[in-house]
Parts: C-alpha cells; sequence; structure tokens
C-alpha cells in the first residue's frame, strides 16, 4: 500500500469517525444484530430491509437457509462476509426453529470433522462460534419494542461458549499465518463489547492495526465504535 493511500485511509475514516460521532452518541440493540456489516459488493443471504428487523417485506424461504449459508460461507469468503451472513442467518432463523437447529449443527459438523482429520479448520470453528454468539443475542430473546409478535423459541446454543470457538479460530488463524487476523479481531471485538475492558481493547487494537491495509475493515471500525473507541481508530492509523 502507498504512502499516498495510506494519507487517503487515515483521512477517510478521520472523516467518517467526525460524522459519525456528530450524528450518533451510541448504537442500542444487540450489537451482531442490529447492525449490518458492511460487504460491499460481495455476495450474502438476500436481504431487503435495511435495519435489523425483518419487516415483513423479505420472501426469502427459510427452508433454504441451511444450503444457501453454508453455500456462501466458502474458504475464501471473507471473515466480514461471514459476520453479515450469520447475521442475516440469525434473524431468519428465529422465524424458522427447525432451520436455526440444523444450520448450528451443519456448522458444528464441520468443524469437528476437520478437527478429527487432523485438518482443523479456523474459519469452520469461526463459523460456528460467531453464529453462537448471535444466536444468544437473538434467539429466544424477548427484546421490548424489538422482538414484539416475533415466536420466542429455546436458543438451542443456549450454554455453548461461541467466545472461545472464535478464540481458537483466532489462534488457529495466527498459527497458520504467522500473525493475527485483523478482521477475526473486528469480529472478537464486537463479541466482547460487555465482556471485561482488557479483552476487547486487546481484540479491538489488533483489528485497528490490520485496517491499514483493509479499507472495508476501516469503515466498519469507524462505523462501530464511536466516541472515544472512534478517537482510537484515527489516532492508532495517524501513528503508522
Amino acid at each position: 500500500m502507498t504512502r499516498s493511500m495510506i494519507r487517503s485511509l487515515r483521512f477517510a475514516i478521520a472523516m467518517v469517525a467526525t460524522s459519525l460521532l456528530l450524528a450518533t452518541a451510541a448504537q442500542a440493540g444487540p450489537p451482531l444484530i442490529c447492525h449490518t456489516i458492511e460487504i460491499g459488493q460481495s455476495k450474502s443471504l438476500p436481504w431487503i430491509s435495511h435495519n435489523w428487523n425483518l419487516s415483513g417485506g423479505e420472501t426469502y424461504d427459510t427452508k433454504n437457509l441451511v444450503r444457501d449459508t453454508l453455500e456462501i460461507l466458502a474458504p475464501d469468503t471473507s471473515v466480514l462476509v461471514r459476520m453479515e451472513t450469520l447475521r442475516r442467518a440469525t434473524l431468519y432463523a428465529r422465524k424458522d426453529p427447525v432451520a436455526a437447529k440444523e444450520l448450528l449443527a451443519r456448522l458444528h459438523a464441520r468443524a469437528t470433522s476437520a478437527e478429527s482429520s487432523g485438518h482443523p479448520d479456523a474459519l469452520a470453528w469461526f463459523d460456528i462460534g460467531y453464529l453462537v454468539e448471535t444466536y444468544k443475542q437473538w434467539i429466544g430473546q424477548n427484546l421490548p419494542h424489538m422482538t414484539d409478535s416475533m415466536r420466542l423459541d429455546t436458543n438451542p446454543a443456549a450454554g455453548v461458549d461461541g467466545y472461545a470457538l472464535v478464540k481458537k479460530a483466532l489462534a488457529l488463524r495466527a498459527s497458520a499465518f504467522h500473525g493475527d487476523d485483523p478482521q477475526m479481531e473486528f469480529a472478537a471485538a464486537l463479541i466482547t463489547l460487555s465482556a471485561p475492558q482488557t479483552e476487547h481493547r486487546e481484540h479491538a487494537q489488533k483489528a485497528i492495526s490490520g485496517a491499514k491495509t483493509d479499507p472495508l475493515l476501516a469503515q466498519n471500525l469507524a462505523t462501530r465504535f464511536l466516541g472515544p473507541q472512534t478517537e482510537t481508530v484515527a489516532q492508532l492509523l495517524a501513528k503508522n
């Protein structure tokens, strides 16, 4: 990445950070559910609504949810696209508890199968871990003014530590590529927003470091981490 591109990226993040800070003091709602992950022109599950709510305009057949989700979560799919796809899948899955259970089971089976074959798959462990955490924030939750009139089924991922699985994915990724995966660190930072700040801060700083060469990640960081966190994005980029 040239110095000119880096300067442009720093400026863009600073401008986005400033405009978002003025427009919004904080983002409410479950962090893995209510706010989209920017993925550019990449393919994900079909979506009509421009926010978290299934407005009724969606005509997607959830009988295809498992097949379509697994197809999108291919080895060459970026982590950001995986995050947005699993977010959409979770929103759809609340309407179809059978699909919700099947998707969870299939992703878990894919990860454990690769592990038992002696070829652990970091992305497979990430997918199941991130899905678990999105399920926890949405399926089975009674959120005033957000889930009114929606069905309230038991969360099939209850009791599973998705964050631990994401950390396993991070360790596998670091071992394979001899370094951090900034997009995966961003996912872990979102998961730990309500966790001890030390863990959240470590993940966020690793994600911010990687944003120097990943404009789409930088855009997502600036959108999500407002206030002091947004200042950190701009400040850390300015130091490099």
